[in-house]
């Protein structure tokens, strides 16, 4: 039998995570420093080669787990790059993915283990080949979702302050926000749940953590609620 496949050229396939992450102080974005040639040293976005017995989205889950420690987290497929001369070693086609993982809860000592920093994501360094727009397209992609769907909890603890939830979307959004406005359209939603207890390591007079209610997004979105999360800037 004729092999149609024997004649044609063997492609390595890459996988490739942007890992967006977030603290009190904004929205950042996991770095690796690359420990081999070529640009050995410079700042990377964590990835790995895709095997044989994997699909797309398990080697994505792998190469995030390995990093971090996490399962089950948001992870979404991006783009695929693939220039000619993207990597200078081989002719390598990437698929780029997006998390969204809470800082609180990765492994540091995996993070540690491989060199990798959390980076404000206004203030990233040089990146390696063609990362830097492997980010650009992630942050669209973000901001996108954002605007139409709860994602940006992804990135929060399971309980949060108002004014955590307004530099979160600050950091998406890459703009100030007007913090009257902002509280009025989101609780507006009534998607929140507020509870009774106060994050006072901040201030002496505290702020009252809130919920994401699941129930009731889920109850809006079936009775067909237009819910939009884009909020009304300054």
């Amino acid at each position: 039998m004729e092999n149609h496949y024997e004649n044609h050229d063997r492609i390595l396939v890459a996988l490739d995570c942007i890992i967006f992450g977030f603290d009190r102080n904004g929205l950042k974005l996991l770095l690796i420093k690359r420990d081999f040639e070529p640009e050995k040293g410079n700042w990377s976005l964590m990835g790995g080669f895709l095997k044989k017995e994997e699909s797309l989205d398990e080697a994505a889950d792998r190469v995030l787990h390995n990093l971090t420690g996490l399962e089950n987290v948001y992870l979404e497929q991006l783009y695929g790059f693939g220039e000619v001369d993207r990597d200078p070693v081989e002719r390598t086609i990437s698929i780029a993915y997006y998390a969204l993982i809470n800082i609180r809860n990765h492994d540091k000592e995996l993070v540690e283990k491989y060199s990798a920093r959390w980076f404000p994501i206004d203030d990233l360094p040089d990146l390696i080949f063609d990362h830097e727009e492997m980010v650009e397209a992630a942050k669209r992609r973000l901001k996108y979702r954002a605007s139409h769907e709860p994602v940006g909890f992804e990135l929060l603890p399971e309980k949060f302050t108002m004014p955590e939830l307004q530099i979160l979307y600050e950091g998406i959004y890459e703009t100030e926000l007007d913090k009257r406005n902002f509280r009025r359209r989101i609780l507006s939603m009534d998607i929140l749940t507020k509870t009774d207890e106060k994050q006072k390591k901040y201030s002496k007079k505290g702020a009252y953590l809130y919920k994401f209610n699941e129930d009731k997004y889920e109850e809006k979105v079936e009775k067909g609620a237009s819910l939009t999360f884009k909020p009304i800037k300054l």
